[in-house]
C-alpha cells in the first residue's frame, strides 16, 4: 500500500467516532487493570494494594475480589486473542499477565495465594473469577499449564464449604460449578438447577428478578443475576443439559431489562444512584453491555446508541477527580472519591467490579457497534425534542 494511501486510511480511522471511542475503551480498561494484574504478576498484589475499607477484615477477600471482578470484564476482549496492531500487542501483554496472575492467585506456594474458602465472601470472587473463565476458555484456559490448571479446580471445589445465601448468592455458586462442568467435565448439577430455579420463581415480571423473594430497586439485575444465570444456562446447554427453552426466557427477559438499563442513562451520561453497591460505579451496566455482545439487543436500540451511551457513562465517571488514587488504584465513590457511598463490605477490591461495562470490547474493531456514526440514545432523543418509539412492559 502506498503511504500516502496508508496515512489516509489511519486518519480516516482516527476521525471515525467508534474507533475513536474504542481506543479510549481499551486505554481506560488497562488504565484500571495494570496495578492489579502488574502486581499480582510479580506476586506482590498483597504487598502494593490499598485496603480502602469501613471494617477491618477485607484483607481476608479485597485480593480475591480485584482479581476475580477484573478479569470477569476483561475476558471478552482477551478472548480476541493477539495481532499485530498496537491493540493486539497490547491484548498479548494483558493475557500474559493475566495467566500469570492465575497462575500466582491458586499457587498455595505463592505469597499472593488467595483466599477461596475462608469466611463467606470467597464464593463471590471465585464466581466472578470461573465468570472469566467461562468467557474466555481460549485464552484464560487452555494454554495453561497442568498444574496451574488443577490448582484452580481445587480452589473451586474448595468454595463449596461456603453455605450461599438464599438471594442472588446462590447465582456465585452455580457459577463456579458451572465453570467445574466445562473444565472438569463435572459440576454440581443440584447447585446449577437450584439457582435457576429459584430465580425462575423470582422473576417479579417486565424484565427484573427479585434478590430473594423480595424486589430491591438496585443494579444487582445486572451486577449478578441476569448476567450469571444467563451464563450458567448456556453453559449446561453446551453441555447438553437441554436448557435451550430456559435460556431462550431468560434471554428475553434480559433483552428487556436491557432496554431498561439504555433508557435509565441520562443525556449527560449519569443515571439514577438507587440502592447498595455504588461504588461499583458503571458496573451497573453490565447487562446491557452483555446483551450488546452477544447481539441480542432489542429491535428498536441500534449498536451505536449504547456504544456512545457506555462510552459516555464510563468517560464521565472516569475522569472525576479522585476516581483513581495517586498510584493508579481505584478509590471507593460513585463520582470521584466519596468513602461513604461504600457498604461495609466494600473494599478496594470491591470496585474492580466496574470492569464488567467494558464486555463490548469482546466485539473486534470491524464489529458493526464500532462502525457508523454515535447515534443519540433514547434519553438524549427525548430531551431534545425527538420523536421515540414507545416503551411497553415485558413479560
Amino acid at each position: 500500500m502506498p503511504l500516502s494511501t496508508l496515512i489516509r486510511a489511519q486518519t480516516s480511522q482516527n476521525n471515525d467516532p467508534g474507533q475513536k471511542e474504542r481506543t479510549y475503551l481499551v486505554k481506560s480498561l488497562v488504565r484500571i487493570a495494570d496495578p492489579v494484574l502488574t502486581a499480582l504478576s510479580k506476586n506482590q498484589l498483597k504487598q502494593q494494594m490499598p485496603v480502602e475499607a469501613k471494617t477491618g477484615d477485607r484483607k481476608n477477600y479485597t485480593y480475591l475480589e480485584a482479581f476475580g471482578r477484573l478479569l470477569a470484564g476483561m475476558a471478552p476482549w482477551l478472548e480476541i486473542g493477539p495481532d499485530q496492531t498496537p491493540e493486539g500487542i497490547l491484548r498479548k501483554k494483558y493475557i500474559e499477565l493475566a495467566r500469570t496472575g492465575l497462575h500466582n492467585a491458586t499457587d498455595p506456594n505463592s505469597p499472593d495465594f488467595m483466599n477461596f474458602n475462608k469466611g463467606g465472601q470467597p464464593v463471590v470472587d471465585a464466581a466472578f473469577l470461573a465468570q472469566a473463565l467461562l468467557r474466555a476458555p481460549h485464552q484464560l484456559w487452555d494454554p495453561l499449564d497442568t498444574a496451574t490448571k488443577a490448582n484452580i479446580l481445587t480452589a473451586f471445589k474448595s468454595t463449596r464449604v461456603i453455605t450461599p445465601g438464599y438471594n442472588n448468592w446462590l447465582l456465585f455458586s452455580a457459577t463456579i460449578e458451572a465453570a467445574l462442568l466445562k473444565f472438569d467435565n463435572y459440576g454440581d448439577r443440584m447447585r446449577m438447577d437450584y439457582a435457576i430455579k429459584q430465580h425462575q420463581l423470582w422473576y417479579k415480571g417486565d424484565g427484573l428478578y427479585g434478590d430473594g423473594a423480595n424486589f430491591h430497586w438496585d443494579y444487582y439485575n445486572s451486577f449478578v443475576i441476569q448476567p450469571m444465570l444467563l451464563e450458567v444456562l448456556q453453559t449446561l446447554e453446551n453441555a447438553d443439559k437441554n436448557q435451550k427453552s430456559t435460556y431462550e426466557v431468560a434471554l428475553n427477559r434480559a433483552r428487556r431489562y436491557a432496554a431498561i438499563q439504555e433508557r435509565l442513562i441520562s443525556p449527560e451520561g449519569t443515571y439514577p444512584p438507587i440502592g447498595r453497591s455504588l461504588a461499583y460505579r458503571f458496573g451497573a451496566f453490565q447487562l446491557l453491555s452483555k446483551i450488546t455482545l452477544i447481539k441480542a439487543l432489542p429491535d428498536n436500540i441500534k449498536p451505536q446508541q449504547v456504544r456512545s451511551a457506555l462510552y459516555t457513562v464510563i468517560k464521565r465517571q472516569l475522569e472525576a477527580p479522585g476516581t483513581f488514587d495517586d498510584k493508579g488504584w481505584l478509590q471507593i465513590g460513585l463520582y470521584g472519591h466519596q468513602p461513604d457511598i461504600g457498604e461495609g463490605y466494600i473494599s478496594t477490591g470491591s470496585l474492580y467490579l466496574c470492569s464488567e461495562a467494558f464486555l463490548i470490547l469482546g466485539l473486534p474493531p470491524s464489529d458493526e457497534l464500532w462502525q457508523k456514526a454515535d447515534e443519540d440514545w433514547t434519553a438524549k432523543k427525548v430531551w431534545k425534542g425527538l420523536d421515540v418509539v414507545t416503551d411497553h412492559a415485558g413479560d
